[in-house]
């Protein structure tokens, strides 16, 4: 097994969830849950599931294009979703 890949998928998921709307969500639920067990075990089962389709996805894309490209694709979208989000955008109350 390779603990070093298994520890940094642990650290980078758990990282990236911080804070994140899923977290939020598994907060109101639990918060709101006859049975906060139950609801622990339906979202742990959400994000594996989402986990797991995006290895599959990132294992497939990557049979088919090269580690770089999509590294560069990766870090464009992330650069125009950043830059999307710092631009100023038009207020619609102020028409």
């Amino acid at each position: 097994m390779d603990w070093r890949l298994l520890g940094l998928s642990f650290v980078m998921v758990f990282l990236s969830e911080l804070g994140d709307k899923s977290q939020l969500a598994a907060i109101t639920l639990g918060g709101n849950a006859r049975s906060p067990r139950i609801a622990f075990l339906g979202i742990a089962a959400g994000l594996v599931f989402t986990s797991f389709l995006g290895v599959l996805l990132g294992q497939g894309v990557s049979q088919v294009l090269p580690t770089y490209l999509l590294k560069a694709i990766a870090a464009i979208g992330f650069a125009t979703m950043g830059l999307w989000l710092l631009w100023p955008q038009p207020n619609p109350s102020d028409s």
